[in-house]
């Protein structure tokens, strides 16, 4: 066994335990109600659960406070009030401070890749030639048992270089490279998601601690022997609305440091921006984790998302079709530079957003159309000041890094000193706020349908990212679909185009629904079709859309479903 930390706390062992016969070996206070598995003991040992006990038990009634203040921003929007920057935090806003630096490990973040924790996907994006993996238990996993646990056990034979994958398909075994490996980071899921087949004191555990703790237990030493102290686990930390909820994940990272006696600080992280209220916050949110940040990421579809549900209330802040709604809209722009300026100011990466276009193998015009989309959105942004990018897809790599090390030189790794920005105050609440424009179309309701049919059918089906008429589709793309159908339909809003002089209520959507289940039947095949679950992603989907009250998440109700009729999420539920 390697040490033990500041509390005492054991070090993973290298020989984990193997629990009880047909069950898993948990601490005091702890219910394992997943399938047991042989395969997942050496994750759900005893010493990682405690692990994850801890944090939960000294940090469980901060998050709860956190989402009822959640709650109350809600109600006041709803009221009619909007966001904006807190006069009480503006000595946070108008200092001098910076974040800790860079580590040199991750200095250069010019593209990475992002996608769930699968096995096949985990060998091929750390293969891809990206300088980053975001490995995700979040928008783009499916959170089954399965699927979570499983991908703990991906990423530790990662991190330890074993990871292996035979595709019987194709009789190909998959490995990882000799060198030029990305950089691993993990997304945890966000506050707001439970972990219902892990119950603590009677109740289930909050996922993103499970998904953090387990991760961070087994891997933090391995990752000490390859990168050196001081520089990780890297993680992203995903839908934040307020810099409260940064101040706990610093508790949580100063904790488990302390657990297990690594430096304050080891740990690092990049914040998504991808709430309307956080983007009021960024200074806020970079102070608290100051010791800990690496910046903070365009999360530019879950953005779209928010400024819906954030006006949810509002008639007056109607989105145009979906497909309008891009970097050229003043308050997109405005967001993205805000960004920028603000973690160039404190010493942080500006991480530029999603490409989730995916290759065209079969049309090769219509490919080099894509990839014209993808080098132009990526020249905006190396051109703004962004020091990385995402890309969905490992095709599209070479053409994000082309536009980078063209325009910031080959041996610059980021931009944070050569793109210093004029004073973030030149951005106001109004830029921030300002009303999108655009025409709202039956084509781009019927595109909300069809995507958030046949997204969800695949989310309830054990798939977080789903490609779709050529784009990569996840829980954020499909979010934009459902609440804006119900904006629409909320409001009765009046369609332009063929369209025009038409409302859009419950029986016109009632109608685009049944069409668009028509059109999913003969893309996708009967047969495919009558084995999916497409009839019940229909009936969840067309539910949330035409509810009286909007939903918080899509994914809340769904992951009820997942837990309690998913074949293999439990055999013991």
């Amino acid at each position: 066994m390697m040490g033990v930390g500041s509390y005492g706390y054991p070090a993973p062992a290298t020989n984990m335990n193997t629990g009880a016969r047909g069950g898993y070996e948990a601490p005091d206070g702890v219910e394992i109600r997943g399938r047991y598995d042989q395969e997942y003991v050496k994750i759900l040992s005893k010493e990682a659960l405690q692990f994850v006990v801890e944090l939960q038990r000294e940090f469980r009634n901060r998050i709860k406070y956190a989402l009822e203040c959640r709650k109350e921003a809600k109600r006041r929007y709803n009221e009619g009030g909007l966001p904006g920057f807190d006069p009480a935090t503006q000595f946070i806003r108008e200092g001098d401070w910076v974040c800790a630096p860079v580590p040199k490990a991750v200095a250069d973040r010019r593209v990475e890749i992002t996608g769930p924790v699968e096995r096949k996907m985990v060998i091929n994006a750390l293969n891809s030639g990206a300088k980053v993996f975001m490995a995700d238990f979040e928008d783009a996993l499916s959170p089954s048992w399965e699927n979570l646990i499983r991908g703990q056990v991906n990423l530790k034979d990662a991190v330890d270089g074993s990871i292996t994958f035979h595709d019987k398909a194709r009789n190909r075994v998959y490995k990882l490279n000799d060198h030029n490996i990305a950089k691993l980071f993990v997304r945890p899921r966000g506050w707001h998601l439970p972990e219902a087949h892990i119950l603590i004191d009677g109740e289930p555990a909050t996922g993103c601690l499970v998904d953090f703790g387990l991760y961070f237990y087994h891997n933090y030493a391995a990752f000490r022997r390859t990168q050196g102290e001081g520089s990780g686990p890297f993680f992203y930390l995903p839908k934040m609305e307020h810099s409260r909820e940064a101040k706990i994940w610093n508790c949580v990272f100063e904790k488990a440091e302390k657990m297990v006696g690594i430096e304050r600080g080891s740990i690092r992280a990049t914040v998504l921006i991808e709430t309307l209220p956080a983007v009021f916050q960024m200074d806020e949110i970079l102070y608290e984790l100051r010791d800990h940040s690496v910046g903070l990421n365009c999360g530019r579809w879950d953005y779209i998302f928010s400024y819906v549900k954030t006006f949810q209330a509002h008639p007056d802040r109607l989105l145009p079709d979906r497909v309008l709604v891009g970097m050229n809209q003043h308050f997109m722009r405005s967001y993205s530079d805000l960004l920028i300026r603000t973690c160039h100011r404190r010493g942080a990466h500006a991480m530029g957003g999603m490409a989730a276009q995916i290759p065209i193998r079969d049309d090769p015009v219509a490919n080099e159309a894509a990839l014209d989309l993808v080098r132009k959105d990526k020249l905006r942004e190396v051109k703004a000041g962004h020091d990385g990018t995402w890309a969905a897809h490992p095709g599209l790599i070479p053409a994000c890094m082309e536009i980078f090390t063209n325009n910031m030189g080959r041996n610059t790794p980021n931009q944070i000193q050569t793109m210093r920005r004029e004073h973030a105050s030149s951005i106001t609440e109004e830029d921030l706020l300002q009303r999108p424009r655009g025409v709202r179309t039956l084509e781009g309701l019927r595109l909300n349908t069809r995507v958030g049919i046949q997204y969800l059918a695949a989310w309830l089906t054990g798939a977080g990212s789903v490609p779709l008429y050529n784009l990569m589709e996840d829980a954020a793309t499909a979010e934009i679909s459902r609440v804006q159908n119900w904006q629409w339909i909320k409001y009765g809003v009046e369609l332009d185009g063929d369209g025009l002089g038409v409302r859009v209520g419950k029986e016109l959507f009632g109608r685009v629904v049944e069409d668009e289940m028509e059109r999913i039947e003969r893309e996708v095949g009967k047969d495919k079709f009558k084995k999916g679950m497409y009839r019940e992603a229909c009936k969840m989907f067309a539910r949330q859309c035409t509810a009286q009250t909007l939903d918080d998440f899509l994914t809340l109700d769904a992951y009820n479903h997942i837990v309690l009729h998913h074949p293999k999420a439990s055999s013991r539920l």
